[in-house]
């Protein structure tokens, strides 16, 4: 559950406390006081979207914490990101920057955003206020059933067989083409091969001729260069080189080898040393003769280089990548030359795939239909305790060609009143219905995940009276098995409370500032006949917040553990 939540620099918020318990949280408070930035701050430390416009103003970031205790030590979302929970407390942090930049942690360990987010997925579930909206989308109720249905391996099993199948078909269009488009794309083929063989390329040919090109370019200074070292390691015909110079320092100390360990020493280092430098010459003399600088070499040479630079800017930038491009040009003439009988042997292919894909397709909409009727069983009977039994509640399928979802096409129908036809959500549902099927359609999704919190945030828009009495006890309800936190403007919703919060505005030195704050009994009556009537508390509505908050707790007090 989440345990404390700490905020500095969110909107309005300077900093807050908060310190949440188990079962049923309120949040109440005037429009505008700052309820939703809580939850815009909830939503922040579980790595979602957050515009940079919501650090307080003046601020250079905004900073957001929260602790969560309870966590399952092999929670999936941990392990992924290599995140310990110790004693099931995890603590998540994230940091703001004005300039659009974030730091997050999660129990001290750096992570992305994207693990943030990951790992807040599975730890709490916001219910926004216009979340009613989202079933007015159509194409959102196929979603909806298979995460209750937890259809995954059959969904998984068949989208491997529809991509498989689309892959192959793909190949076929790509190989069906008319005569005169085949023709045109042959002969460009062919051009290219051709020019590209007699080009003869080898692998590593352009260091080659880069290297050579640099020595025959710079010829006269090379044999210079070598000529000189020549001459000073052999000599000439007026004069002893270095070779022979050392051979005569080392014959006049061989003399005195006998006479002591250092003329040993000096005739054995100059023996080694004379050795190396008459290796050094022959290899010199050997570089001296093996280079023939033609102008017609380095003609060629530029040449080669040019006609490799031309075929680059056509065809890849070096001889590997024209070497690659060649090999795909002579398989693809030989997949068009061949196309009729490659186009035959796919048709087959793809024909045994779209059986295969079909089979999938009709398991997983087996699976999507066994899903479906436990739903509306579940839904209808949430419904009925939402104070809506006359609502009927049904799961519509129609058969589609092939998608990657499946074969299905998934609408949720209701009829609201007895005697009426089903009909799409969308055209027939109020306001104070949507919000409250949806709360239903939340209630029993959450059963089958592992999210511990529920937030809700004014999930009571269009409902009041008995309703809002059906949707206080349902939260109720919920909150016996899982930590709820709920926004509000209903007192019946507040009165149902295990631990209410007020968040009220002010102002101080020019500033707007937010605070929250945990009621006492006695407050809590006060806030729940300022809900009722207003700013003007009578005895009265004193006495009316006193018998709500009595029988939430009468009702609370029958609910099962």
């Amino acid at each position: 559950m989440l345990q404390v939540l700490h905020i500095e620099n969110i909107a309005v918020i300077e900093e807050a406390d908060i310190a949440f318990d188990r079962g049923f949280n309120a949040l109440t408070g005037e429009t505008g006081a700052g309820k939703s930035i809580v939850i815009d701050a909830m939503g922040a430390v579980l790595g979602q979207r957050t515009p940079r416009d919501l650090i307080r103003t003046g601020a250079a970031k905004a900073f957001v914490s929260a602790v969560f205790t309870g966590v399952p030590e092999d929670l999936a979302a941990l392990a992924d990101n290599g995140i310990a929970a110790p004693g099931g407390e995890l603590l998540l942090q994230r940091e703001i920057y004005a300039d659009g930049k974030n730091a997050c942690r999660a129990n001290g360990r750096p992570i992305t955003v994207a693990q943030l987010r990951q790992i807040g997925n599975s730890l709490l579930n916001i219910h926004g206020q216009h979340d009613g909206q989202l079933l007015l989308d159509e194409e959102r109720h196929g979603d909806y059933l298979d995460s209750f249905g937890r259809v995954e391996r059959e969904l998984s099993d068949y989208r491997a067989r529809y991509q498989a199948m689309d892959a192959t078909w793909r190949k076929i269009r790509s190989l069906e083409m008319d005569e005169a488009e085949r023709a045109r794309r042959v002969d460009t083929l062919r051009h290219q091969i051709d020019e590209l063989e007699r080009a003869d390329l080898k692998p590593g040919e352009e260091e080659a001729l880069q290297e050579r090109r640099n020595i025959l370019r710079n010829s006269e200074k090379f044999l210079s260069a070598v000529q000189g070292a020549s001459y000073c390691l052999s000599g000439g015909e007026d004069s002893m080189g270095a070779v022979a110079l050392l051979r005569e320092a080392e014959n006049a100390l061989r003399g005195v080898r006998n006479l002591g360990g250092q003329f040993e020493e000096l005739s054995a280092r100059l023996e080694a040393l004379q050795s190396e430098a008459y290796d050094i010459a022959e290899t010199v003399r050997d570089l001296e003769g093996s280079y023939d600088f033609s102008p017609a070499e380095l003609d060629a040479v530029e040449s080669r280089t040019d006609q490799l630079y031309r075929l680059e800017k056509k065809y890849g930038a070096t001889v590997e990548d024209m070497l690659a491009y060649l090999e795909r040009c002579r398989n693809e003439l030989d997949s068009i030359e061949f196309a009729d009988d490659t186009i035959a042997r796919l048709q087959k292919e793809l024909e045994k795939q779209r059986k295969q894909a079909m089979q999938a397709a009709e398991a997983l909409s087996r699976a999507r239909k066994d899903a479906a009727r436990e739903l509306e069983r579940r839904i209808q009977e949430e419904l009925r305790q939402l104070d809506m039994p006359k609502v009927r509640f049904s799961i519509q399928f129609t058969e589609q060609e092939p998608t990657e979802n499946g074969i299905d096409v998934v609408r949720f129908l209701m009829s609201a009143n007895v005697g009426e036809d089903l009909k799409p959500i969308q055209k027939i549902a109020s306001g104070g219905e949507l919000a409250r099927i949806m709360l239903a359609l939340k209630n029993v999704l959450a059963e089958n995940e592992s999210v511990g919190t529920m937030v809700f945030d004014e999930v009571d828009t269009g409902v009041s009276g008995r309703a809002a009495q059906k949707v206080a006890e349902k939260l109720a309800q919920v909150s016996r098995h899982k930590q709820v936190l709920c926004v509000t403007h209903l007192p019946q919703l507040a009165a149902m409370a295990d631990t209410h919060f007020s968040v009220e505005k002010g102002e101080r030195d020019g500033r707007t500032y937010t605070s929250v704050q945990s009621l006492s009994r006695e407050e809590r009556k006060r806030e729940l006949a300022r809900l009722t009537g207003g700013d003007r508390i009578t005895p009265a509505m004193l006495e009316g917040a006193e018998e709500l908050i009595a029988a939430a707790e009468q009702y609370k007090a029958g609910l099962a553990p």
